[in-house]
């Protein structure tokens, strides 16, 4: 990618879109970004050794799934934007709640305040989705400028345990980003 390219955080949840991250890697870097991938401990965990290379290799960047140590270089480029895709029930009921116990939720709190453009796409199911904890959440993050796909256009949840990760909506949340870089980006710590 080129100095001016625009550059994307996927921070992905472990949900089973999270099986299938060259999808959306692939549409967002056709999309003309410059995609870095972020993964959730669970996430990074379910990952083989191959698929991490693999994962390294379409990005061009390393996988981070955990803080760096205090004064130790950043491997990654300021984002210019962050899709936080799959996005699980409890990592939307933490961000919401400021919960900062990973890497992933780190970024995606300190985002709010640096005004830094957000997508959401949810990966959940009806049962967890009528929780009243959920409603409360995605309110919260839409009224803190968040983008959050959930219902008609993105992500309708499904029944428990008949999820259909190959109808996964990636072009929406996609087509949801900012078409020019966001002015301020901030690095993973």
């Amino acid at each position: 990618m080129t100095d001016d390219s625009r550059v994307l955080y996927l921070l992905a949840c472990a949900a089973p879109p999270a099986q299938h991250l060259p999808t959306g890697i692939t549409l967002a870097q056709q999309a003309g970004w410059d995609v870095c991938l972020i993964l959730s401990p669970s996430a990074y965990s379910w990952q083989t050794q191959e698929e991490l290379s693999d994962l390294e290799e379409l990005t061009g960047h390393p996988v981070r799934y955990t803080y760096k140590r205090p004064g130790t270089e950043d491997v990654l480029p300021a984002p210019d934007a962050m899709l936080v895709a799959p996005a699980t029930f409890n990592t939307l009921n933490k961000w919401a709640a400021g919960i900062s116990d990973t890497l992933l939720l780190g970024l995606v709190t300190e985002a709010i305040g640096l005004q830094l453009p957000v997508v959401a796409l949810p990966y959940l199911n009806a049962a967890q989705a009528a929780h009243g904890a959920l409603d409360a959440s995605v309110t919260f993050l839409r009224a803190s400028g968040i983008s959050v796909l959930l219902g008609a256009g993105g992500f309708v949840p499904h029944i428990p345990k008949h999820g259909d990760v190959d109808h996964y909506p990636w072009a929406a949340a996609i087509d949801a980003l900012p078409r020019r870089a966001a002015p301020n980006g901030i690095r993973p710590t």
